[in-house]
């Protein structure tokens, strides 16, 4: 089985138009996508209490997004860019975790594939943002940043095989990234993340 699932659409040109011509708009939602991520992770590990075999890899991922955060903050800073007071809502995460399954094991199983898909489509918005990008050092920092999300779409399936069937894996993953292509091109185009 693949572990980083195929994204089913790409996101269009306007949204990287988007974010080149409001880019100090863009770190903010960088900045409050990390800061969520690093809480999400730490709310599986309570979720996930009765996983033990997966908790050390969300504590990683937990500090890994976190130190994102820093690094978003320092570039900010540089900017002369001030954190969001409040974090808004996401809408894209939101529309998507409609889509899982209540009961506790499928939800289990929902909330780490959703997790990879969103990995997945930040790791593609960050390269876009990466090619983009005249700035050396931020682009340097963007390509780092992909590689990384990357990684962590893997990191969330490789979690569910430890728990799950392998078939059901991947009846699951088929059907979001089917919502996520819908979700995804549904939602305005934004100088944000998602």
């Amino acid at each position: 089985m693949k572990l980083s699932p195929e994204l089913k659409a790409a996101s269009p040109k306007a949204w990287i138009d988007c974010v080149m011509n409001d880019f100090n708009s863009f770190l903010q939602d960088h900045a409050d996508c990390e800061r969520k991520a690093s809480s999400m992770a730490m709310s599986f590990v309570a979720k996930f209490h009765d996983k033990p075999e997966i908790v050390p890899l969300l504590i990683e991922t937990a500090i890994e997004e976190l130190q994102h955060f820093e690094q978003v903050y320092r570039v900010m800073q540089n900017r002369g860019v001030h954190l969001r007071k409040d974090i808004p809502e996401d809408e894209y995460v939101n529309a998507l975790l409609k889509y899982c399954r209540s009961d506790r094991d499928g939800r289990a199983l929902d909330r780490m594939l959703l997790a990879s898909i969103i990995e997945c489509r930040g790791a593609e918005r960050f390269k876009m943002v990466c090619d983009a990008l005249h700035d050396e050092e931020l682009k340097l920092f963007y390509r780092d940043l992909w590689t990384s999300e990357a990684k962590h779409g893997n990191i969330f399936v490789k979690m569910a095989l430890q728990y799950f069937d392998e078939k059901e894996i991947q009846k699951r993953l088929d059907y979001f990234v089917e919502k996520e292509a819908e979700v995804m091109q549904a939602l305005p185009i934004r100088a944000a993340l998602h």
